[in-house]
């Protein structure tokens, strides 16, 4: 056997082994059945039904605003709705005027009267 390294002056060195420890090998195990845990039990996935509980609205139209960040670049707008109102605008006079006729298709569209019918009733 060898005689220590010596530890320099000041310092607090761990000493090391002169050689590498083999691994020791694991036992080795048996596996039967399921695993246990929650992959036994099953993972929730995202195709199942919404586990929260609303409070029955969800939405129907849809308006969409796009502005560039570059100065002369125009902004863009999409309006879309369920019952098949799909509309589209270029241009800062032209957005603001779907924006007004989105607000206006509120009033207007078959599937929110019928929803404002029914909670009414």
């Amino acid at each position: 056997m060898t005689a220590p390294r010596p530890r320099p002056a000041g310092k607090s060195i761990t000493p090391t082994p002169d050689r590498p420890r083999t691994a020791e090998p694991t036992a080795l195990r048996t596996v039967v059945g399921e695993p246990k845990g929650a992959a036994r039990k099953g993972a929730r996935t995202a195709c199942g039904p919404d586990p929260q509980q609303g409070d029955g609205r969800y939405p129907v139209a849809w308006l969409h605003i796009r502005a560039a960040r570059r100065r002369a670049a125009e902004p863009t707008a999409t309006s879309k709705c369920l019952c098949g109102w799909e509309r589209s605008a270029v241009g800062h006079a032209k957005v603001l005027a779907l924006i007004e006729a989105h607000e206006a298709h509120r009033d207007t569209c078959p599937l929110r009267t019928i929803q404002e019918g029914r909670t009414a009733a």
